[in-house]
Order: C-alpha cells, then sequence, then structure tokens
C-alpha cells in the first residue's frame, strides 16, 4: 500500500481551513482536526508517510476531498513512451506508471506526483511548463509544482 506524505496532509488541511474556515477563529472543522490528529502523530514519530490503509476514515475521507481537487494526471500530451522512452519526457512518468495509471491508489499516484515535481526533469516543469497547467485544467499549478525549480 502507498503512504501519505506529510506535505501532502498539510496540503489537505491548508485547503479545509480555506474552504472551512473557523467561525469563532479557534474551532477548527471536523475534516481539519481529523488530519491534524493524523498529522501530529506523524510529527511526533517523525514518520514521512501515513499508511494509506490504516487512516483513519474520517481523516482520510478529508484527505481524498482535497486529492479530488487536485490535477489527476500530469500528462501534458507529449508521450514520449509511445516512441520507447522508458520515461516520458513530457511529464516524468515510468512507462509503467503510464500504462497502469487509472488503478493507482491516489496515494500511489500522489508518491509519483512527488517524485516528478522533486526531479523537475519533466517538460511540464520547464519547457511546456504553460501546457502542463492546461492539461491539468488548472489556473495554477499545484502548490508544490514549481516550488523546487530554478529561475530561468
Amino acid at each position: 500500500m502507498a503512504g501519505i506524505h506529510i506535505t501532502d496532509i498539510e496540503a489537505a488541511i491548508n485547503w479545509w481551513r480555506q474552504r472551512s474556515p473557523s467561525p469563532d477563529g479557534i474551532t477548527a472543522c471536523a475534516e481539519v482536526r481529523a488530519l491534524a490528529e493524523v498529522y501530529a502523530l506523524m510529527v511526533y514519530y517523525r514518520e514521512p508517510l501515513a499508511d494509506e490503509a490504516t487512516m483513519p476514515k474520517r481523516a482520510k475521507d478529508a484527505w481524498l476531498a482535497w486529492y479530488a481537487s487536485t490535477p489527476d494526471a500530469p500528462c501534458i500530451a507529449i508521450c514520449s513512451t509511445s516512441q520507447g522512452d522508458p520515461v516520458c519526457k513530457g511529464c516524468g512518468r515510468s512507462f509503467e506508471e503510464v500504462q497502469h495509471w487509472t488503478a493507482l491508489s491516489p496515494a500511489a499516484k500522489r508518491e509519483v506526483w512527488r517524485r516528478i515535481t522533486l526531479e523537475s526533469t519533466a517538460w511540464r516543469f520547464n519547457r511546456y511548463a504553460e501546457r502542463g497547467l492546461r492539461a491539468t485544467g488548472a489556473d495554477h499549478p499545484p502548490p508544490e509544482t514549481f516550488a523546487s525549480l530554478p529561475e530561468r
């Protein structure tokens, strides 16, 4: 089973905080509380990944709601794996990841997104960055997409 990275838990908490702000400045919504419990345990035990299979249902449901708001596939419609490359020059996924994308769990997809974002070698992060935004249907990149890129 795939693990959910702590940065995804943080992003989900922040998404829920923005979506359902505290009415009194103190009380967090139920989704934030559920995710914060998982986040606190991860910090305490210094674990970078939460197990997707054993995550409490309320926290997982809150995370999945955030996940549904993110772009699904990193594809920018320049697939070099169809030309025999082991790794796609357009999106950075391996041939196997491209072929089995629809069968991957949300956490497994986020692991791939995290890896290709940290590598930042795919064309979606440099040469065709604007096309990458259009392909994912986003007005702006996911929070982590361009954070680690050097300026041009």
